[in-house]
């Protein structure tokens, strides 16, 4: 992808940018877009704030396998097990009651360790607004 995970907001190559980025090309690669807008609103939807995006994950990788385990699905399974088991330490979003648009501050002093695809996730969805 030529537009970089997080609009610029997070250095190229830091763990940020790499969750970023690989959030990105799994929901890329597991979307089923019919054009090119498609999937552009497609990759919004799956990427916003409140969609189950691991659990589509899960079901689109259980989905793809069974269609055989080729290259593709092999990288997209390796994909989302660095994204689970690499932590970053972050500002804890998960305490968030609601879309961090509607004017809920993160307390950023509250950090904690979280799955990369936690960080990528936003950092993905905002890169997609910003391309």
């Amino acid at each position: 992808m030529s537009c970089c995970a997080g609009g610029g907001l997070v250095g190229t190559g830091s763990p940020e940018y790499v969750a970023g980025r690989r959030t990105l090309a799994l929901t890329i690669y597991l979307g089923d877009g019919a054009g090119p807008q498609e999937r552009w609103e497609e990759w919004l939807h799956r990427t916003s704030y409140g969609h189950p995006w691991p659990e589509w994950v899960r079901e689109r990788l259980a989905s793809r396998r069974e269609g055989g385990d080729g290259p593709g699905v092999a990288l997209a399974r390796e994909t989302w097990r660095l994204l689970e088991e690499t932590r970053v330490l972050a500002a804890d979003l998960g305490a968030l009651s609601a879309p961090p648009a509607a004017g809920t501050a993160v307390d950023e002093s509250a950090r904690v360790w979280l799955p990369s695809w936690r960080l990528g996730l936003p950092l993905g969805h905002l890169s997609l607004h910003l391309r």
